[in-house]
């Protein structure tokens, strides 16, 4: 052996050095990654080929391995790490030899690449990359960041620090849009830096705030981060946990966990939210309190223009319909779903009935798996499953199906519809929307003819009442849509005039319609509407009109093109949502063939005006950059996926991986194997970029991680949060690199470091939170179901 080390740590050694210096060698990191395998890969070889490399494996055959496993210890947790004293055989690294490694790598990585990149299950959330990476740079080259902090500097300016808090909120804005952190540090540098500078902030609180707000992309929902994080979490955390509950005896992790070992893109965009809200609004807490304490580093700024081009309202004025009545509809809204009087109105009764029931935990399980369980779950539950299980036996056993008669389905249905809320959750949510719009605009003009505001509300109540009283979960939905006919044109009529009375406020003209798009991309997948992929659609088609929106108005042209295509996919969207649009069925009712039409009819003026939009952009110079942009960063990821997987076969070629695995098994507390593993990131962060350690270690080391009690979740949020922290941390952070780069000179890489590290102490305590506090990653996803 070289040094006395195993030749598995001696191959290790060998393909972290061979990463780095890649890394370092100015090459594209997405290719440095697959040579480096290749040259690792080869000078493994040739050392185990000369009989330089040895590994010392447990000796399977020994009675000292035989009586731990006759014992009942897990095959998969006894190591050289956990059992020392056990006794070892010498073998090579590749025992049948560099050439048959090179065979089934060959083979596995075809199929590998055929399951990830381009045609297993995965690919759908992968193209999501593609259409997030165009939505934020479209939004981007648009100058739609550079209004948003303009007219957020004028509202927040006049306050202590307010500059730095306008900064934090446009970085959350972008950060929901891009999802790109390097596009975000540099916009909000090139943009808001001269302007802090320029206004008396200290240059330390200006580069910090920066820095800071621009990770936030990495998660704040639609984060890349979490796209990629997802895809493989989901993999991973489903093998681990089959994996478990094999050597733990149970078969399946069905029946060890309760529930499927599923986690999806979907749940992890509800996790990450509030998490991501909370280190937004820890960084503006941080801002203002600077300010307060050094006033003349953080000074008031008025800026000229104000925020305003209407109406001067009164306080009261404001009060009332900007904070009070808001408070009042939204509140109310939850209060009656939280009273059942709001809720779904979806009915289902089944033609058959369960005979028995289905207790909570499957119990007819080894003595093995039976202890286990009792250690996951606790025995209070393990004995209420029993008893429930015992109930079922004394009742006829297992659940058997029995056949409703018509009486039956008569009777369950009517149960069914009893329980059913008088007002479903899309009308209320729909014309919340309206009433909020009303409300608001009648705010910013109270001077303005009321009437159509007291009529469209009148047409809010309208629906409302009609909803309780004439529909029901049966109704059709063609009946439903003539019920609410009238109500939503009421609705919409005012609102109609509500929109040029919104237009008169800056702030609601520039932060309402990219907050419009990110409300629709976010609240279809926290809603559970649809999965992250047609989202990413809706987000890139949104924000192509939004560009050409603003470019037409840039030129003085008419929008009215993209404000009709805008309003023909709203209507195709709930043409889908709300009827059967499937015409190729044997019995199509005539509702479905008008609602069919309408949807077509929809979807022809849609993609005309998409095509419209583009044109625009690109006779403008716009479209050309931002496609060009965005094949580079897809084309980044996808290369990079490829070379990371043929990395990770080098490493799980000669033992590597299990190696590791062994070495983290080899820790009795799972809290401890945690923190090991999120050190070991936060260092790796230092030289590597969220992409690399998301596909050459994630895969290693989550075996275990996944493989335990924590909740998938929650380790998935942490994992965004720490590379996030790291990326942000002197002297290394891939933050501080992009900021300095765009940094005028008299703003020294000295006074950047000062400015970060608040804001990465504040990072350690939002992990803290996180730790202590895991309901703020789950909390959402237990109340939602992601779709």
């Amino acid at each position: 052996m070289i040094f006395g080390l195993d030749g598995v740590e001696i191959g290790l050694i060998i393909v972290f050095l061979c990463l780095f210096g890649g890394i370092l060698s100015g090459f594209p990191v997405a290719f440095a990654i697959a040579g480096s395998g290749i040259i690792a890969f080869g000078i493994i070889a040739a050392l185990d080929s000369a009989g330089l490399l040895i590994h010392q494996a447990v000796d399977q055959g020994s009675a000292a391995y035989r009586a731990l496993v006759a014992e009942g210890v897990p095959r998969i947790d006894i190591s050289t790490f956990r059992y020392p004293d056990l006794p070892r055989v010498e073998q090579p690294l590749f025992p049948n030899g560099w050439e048959s490694a090179v065979d089934r790598n060959l083979s596995f990585i075809v199929n590998r690449m055929n399951e990830r990149v381009f045609a297993g299950a995965s690919i759908e959330t992968l193209l999501a990359v593609l259409m997030f990476v165009m939505m934020g740079i479209t939004l981007e080259r648009s100058r739609i960041a550079e209004d948003l902090l303009t007219t957020m500097a004028r509202v927040f300016g006049p306050l202590p620090g307010g500059l730095a808090v306008a900064v934090v909120v446009v970085g959350a804005f972008l950060a929901a849009s891009t999802g790109i952190v390097g596009a975000t540090v540099v916009t909000m540098g090139l943009l808001s830096l001269p302007t802090m500078l320029r206004n008396g902030y200290s240059p330390q609180l200006s580069t910090g705030v920066i820095a800071a707000s621009g990770t936030l992309g990495q998660i704040i929902p639609p984060s890349i981060v979490i796209v990629l994080l997802g895809t493989l979490a989901g993999d991973i955390y489903s093998t681990a946990q089959e994996n478990r509950a094999s050597a733990l005896g149970c078969g399946d992790a069905l029946t060890y966990l309760g529930k499927p070992a599923v986690v999806s893109v979907g749940t992890l965009f509800q996790a990450a939210l509030l998490p991501g809200i909370l280190l937004a609004v820890l960084y503006g807490l941080y801002a203002f309190g600077f300010a307060l304490l050094n006033p003349s580093k953080a000074p008031p700024v008025v800026t000229s223009g104000g925020a305003r081009r209407g109406e001067v309202t009164s306080r009261s004025e404001k009060l009332t319909w900007f904070l009070a009545v808001p408070a009042a509809l939204i509140g109310g809204t939850i209060l009656a779903a939280t009273l059942g009087l709001v809720g779904g109105q979806t009915v289902s009764v089944s033609a058959y009935s369960e005979r028995g029931a289905v207790a909570e935990l499957r119990t007819n399980v080894s003595d093995q798996c039976r202890g286990a369980m009792i250690n996951l779950h606790g025995q209070e539950k393990w004995d209420r499953a029993m008893a429930q299980q015992a109930e079922i036996d004394a009742t006829g056993g297992t659940v058997e199906m029995h056949e409703r008669t018509p009486e039956e389905m008569e009777i369950a249905l009517a149960a069914t519809m009893a329980a059913i809320a008088p007002v479903g959750s899309g009308v209320a949510a729909l014309f919340l929307v309206f009433a909020l719009v009303l409300t608001t605009a009648r705010g910013v003009a109270p001077t303005a003819d009321p009437r159509p505001v007291w009529v469209g509300l009148a047409g809010v109540t309208l629906a409302i009442i009609f909803d309780a009283l004439f529909i029901t979960p049966v109704t059709s939905s063609g009946l439903t849509f003539l019920i609410l006919a009238l109500p939503a044109a009421l609705a919409l009529w005012g609102c109609r005039h509500a929109a040029p009375r919104l237009a008169q406020n800056e702030l609601l003209r520039v932060v309402f319609p990219p907050l419009v798009l990110i409300v629709a991309v976010l609240g279809s997948i926290l809603g559970g509407i649809t999965n992250p992929t047609p989202a990413a659609a809706l987000g890139a088609g949104g924000a192509i009109l939004l560009a050409a929106y603003r470019k037409l108005k840039d030129e003085q042209k008419s929008g009215k093109i993209v404000l009709v295509t805008t309003f023909a996919m709203v209507i195709m969207l709930l043409a889908g949502i709300n009827f059967d649009l499937r015409v190729g069925l044997a019995n199509v009712s005539a509702e479905s063939w008008i609602a069919y039409i309408v949807a077509q009819a929809g979807y022809t003026v849609a993609m005309i005006g998409l095509l419209y939009a583009c044109w625009v952009l690109f006779a403008s110079g716009v479209m050309t950059p931002v496609v060009r942009e965005t094949a580079k960063v897809t084309s980044m990821v996808f290369t990079i996926l490829i070379g990371s997987q043929l990395l990770n076969l080098v490493i799980i070629s000669f033992g590597g991986e299990h190696y590791i695995q062994d070495f983290l098994r080899s820790f009795d507390r799972e809290w401890v194997v945690f923190l090991i593993v999120m050190l070991v990131l936060f260092i790796l962060g230092f030289v590597l970029d969220f992409l690399e350690i998301i596909y050459i270690v994630v895969p290693i080391v989550g075996p275990v991680i996944y493989g335990g009690t924590l909740d998938p979740k929650w380790v998935t949020i942490m994992i965004a949060v720490n590379l996030q922290t790291s990326f942000l941390t002197p002297p290394f952070g891939f933050a501080l690199f992009y900021l300095r780069g765009v940094a005028p000179k008299e703003v020294t890489t000295g006074q950047i470091y000062k400015g970060v590290i608040p804001f990465v102490l504040i990072q350690v305590l939002g992990l803290a939170l996180l730790w202590f506090f895991p309901e703020v990653v789950t909390i959402l996803p237990d109340l939602i179901p992601a779709g």
